[in-house]
């Protein structure tokens, strides 16, 4: 075998799974969904879901073992790329004006799919949990995938549907943001807890995050914000920013990997504490999200995609009727939370289902967690398989669901249905309420 044949197999792999994805993303984009759906949709398909299923020849030839590995290797680095402008988007300055009613969202949207997810984690025990899995690593996985919201997603249906400047949208952009941080912290307790194998060892692990996280926002927060200041602009400023936070990416996300959390949590905080409002950090984000995202993240879809086989949970009796109760569950948890605190809250029920919609999308937020609950062998492949169809599920629904509840009829025939439910309002709190939205003013 030829030395180069790896690497000319490794672009032409890369080549074909680029162009793909790019097409699935205009396909779906036509029908009304996210980009990222038709992304997300055609790596489960090129992998033996599909492909490997019609033409498994045409599979093994485009992803070899040889190069496996390397699309595993880009899209990583794609990952981190994408946490890092995750991070960076994540403006808790959207609370201003919704504070109590998005913490109070979110943390319902969050409490209540734990809640089922355990219970759903809990009965599934016995058919997915990896030999050598503990019950309660494996029960604090699946609830916590079943708690993701996401954030980017979310803000791109809100763009496409015209309500990024709305009063929901803004208030659904705050429930997300708390919604994420909450969730991120969740899942990073649960790494440590499922990789460090003790007690010990956990709280090791979690201390070191602590003292990570104690740097990031004590020292070097303030001194890349200083630094990023007196930078003028330019060409040569601009590579010269660009460099130092691309750096402070990669070093932050090694970080968390030796600490035994995950590379991407150090790209998610790295992100955060990044300065916002500077013109060559967002010209400098813009160029790494125009090269990051279209061209190494596809390779992580399909990476995922090529793990993930609908196929064979008919192989096992009994694993495919798992599939809608995951589904099920992650409705009502998700939805059902969001829209219930936010009709407590005082919203309309049109704006309060709409944002139990809004929370319910997934997208690849969901697939960042499951690869990690994989890599840890906290799940098996079948779960895996289960809980991306549910992700992809759950994402499809949200545009759609949204455009019609905020523009056609059948909005005003679910208001009417859900209306009776108002009564169990205290009236002290509907009078408030109503005279808030009198005045102008967002519930408190």
């Amino acid at each position: 075998m030829s030395v180069l044949e790896p690497f000319s197999q490794l672009l032409l792999t890369v080549s074909v799974v680029i162009v793909a994805c790019r097409a699935g993303a205009a396909l779906f984009r036509r029908i009304g969904q996210p980009p990222v759906v038709g992304e997300i949709t055609v790596g489960i398909l090129m992998g033996p879901t599909l492909l490997g299923w019609i033409w498994p020849q045409a599979q093994s030839a485009l992803f070899p073992p040889s190069v496996t590995g390397y699309v595993d290797v880009l899209g990583q680095l794609g990952l981190i790329a994408f946490m890092f402008l995750v991070g960076l988007e994540l403006d808790l300055t959207a609370l201003r004006g919704h504070s109590r009613t998005a913490v109070t969202i979110s943390q319902a949207s969050i409490a209540l799919p734990l809640g089922l997810g355990a219970l759903l984690a809990l009965a599934m025990y016995g058919d997915f949990a990896p030999d050598g899995v503990g019950r309660l690593p494996f029960t604090l996985f699946v609830a916590v995938a079943m708690s993701i919201t996401a954030f980017p997603v979310l803000a791109r249906v809100l763009s496409d549907c015209g309500l990024s400047d709305t009063r929901l949208g803004a208030l659904a952009m705050a429930c997300a943001a708390v919604d994420d941080a909450t969730a991120w912290c969740l899942l990073a307790a649960v790494v440590a807890l499922a990789g460090s194998g003790s007690a010990l060892a956990a709280a090791s692990t979690a201390a070191l995050t602590a003292l990570f996280l104690a740097v990031l926002f004590t020292v070097v927060r303030p001194l890349l914000a200083r630094w990023v200041r007196h930078q003028r602009g330019g060409a040569d400023q601009d590579g010269l920013v660009l460099t130092v936070l691309f750096a402070g990416m990669c070093l932050s996300a090694l970080a968390t990997d030796r600490i035994g959390v995950h590379a991407i949590f150090g790209a998610f905080v790295f992100g955060a504490i990044t300065p916002r409002g500077h013109a060559g950090v967002e010209r400098c984000a813009r160029r790494l999200r125009a090269v990051a995202l279209p061209l190494f993240v596809p390779l992580f879809f399909v990476h995922t995609g090529l793990q993930t086989d609908l196929g064979s949970l008919a192989a096992v009796p009994g694993h495919w009727w798992w599939a809608p109760a995951v589904l099920a569950v992650a409705l009502l948890g998700k939805w059902g939370g969001s829209a219930a605190a936010a009709r407590w809250r005082g919203e309309p029920w049109k704006d309060a289902m709409s944002i139990g919609a809004l929370m319910n999308c997934r997208g690849l937020t969901e697939l960042v967690v499951l690869n990690i609950g994989l890599q840890l062998g906290v799940i098996e492949p079948d779960l895996f398989s289960i809980l991306v169809l549910m992700a992809l599920t759950t994402t499809v629904l949200t545009a759609p669901v949204l455009r019609l509840l905020r523009g056609s009829p059948a909005a005003a025939a679910v208001e009417d249905a859900l209306r009776p439910t108002v009564a169990k309002i205290p009236m002290s709190r509907r009078r408030l309420t109503a005279a808030g939205r009198a005045q102008g003013k967002p519930p408190a």
